[in-house]
């Protein structure tokens, strides 16, 4: 097999790995996140140091919505499942004229879970890693 040809098989084969991966980590993420329990959510930073989360409060209607937490729900942002598995999940995002950002969410519960998050948020850093306990029910 020319050198060429043997290129062309190694890609297409990377290729057909990398969108298997894919389905299969897009298939999962919303499965692990919606295992969460709803409801009011108090965020404390772990590790010792300040956080620069944008909240230490939400109403968790939507879990998808701890994903960029940074960013809210108001901007319009594209995700990709870098990693999961049973109990965690990777995803990096990207905010059209916002920023992006990769958030890592360990599930440790329904009501407990970990989460780190680093990007870029109107041009300036931000990382941070927090631990999200639900507390109640949302006021009205």
């Amino acid at each position: 097999m020319k050198f060429s040809n043997i290129r062309l098989v190694a890609a297409t084969l990377l290729a057909a790995g990398a969108g298997a991966a894919g389905f299969a980590a897009q298939a999962d993420a919303p499965d692990l996140l919606q295992t969460l329990e709803r409801g009011l959510w108090q965020f404390r930073a772990v590790g010792g140091g300040a956080s620069t989360i944008a909240t230490n409060q939400l109403c968790l209607g939507e879990p998808r919505q701890l994903v960029q937490i940074q960013h809210g729900n108001s901007a319009q942002c594209s995700h990709f499942v870098v990693r999961t598995s049973e109990t965690s999940v990777t995803i990096s995002y990207t905010c059209k004229g916002a920023g992006q950002g990769l958030t890592t969410i360990r599930k440790e519960s329904p009501r407990l879970i970990q989460m780190q998050s680093q990007g870029i948020r109107n041009g300036a850093p931000f990382s941070f890693s927090v631990e999200g306990r639900r507390t109640g029910t949302c006021p009205r």
